[in-house]
């Protein structure tokens, strides 16, 4: 891994070096998601981003409805209020 200084300006703006735009895939128009992340701040682009979320879940089995489970998940919580 190569680790290049950056500098912040005035406005905040950072320029992001051309070998590492081109190892990206990142041209002019390109769409990057930015959050903080254990204090570290975090670029991806979309297609990075759907990637990872992609592998999160291959672990979930296909015929998992995960918002039916959060719904009886809420729905139990609900009852267990109300009791």
């Amino acid at each position: 891994m190569e680790a290049i200084a950056l500098s912040v300006g005035k406005q905040g703006r950072i320029v992001i070096p051309a070998n590492l735009r081109q190892q990206l895939a990142i041209t002019a128009g390109s769409h990057l998601i930015a959050w903080v992340e254990n204090g570290r701040l975090i670029l991806e682009t979309k297609n990075q981003l759907w990637q990872t979320i992609h592998a999160a879940s291959n672990h979930i089995p296909q015929d998992t409805d995960l918002a039916q489970e959060l719904i009886d998940e809420r729905r139990i919580a609900a009852a267990k209020e109300n009791q």
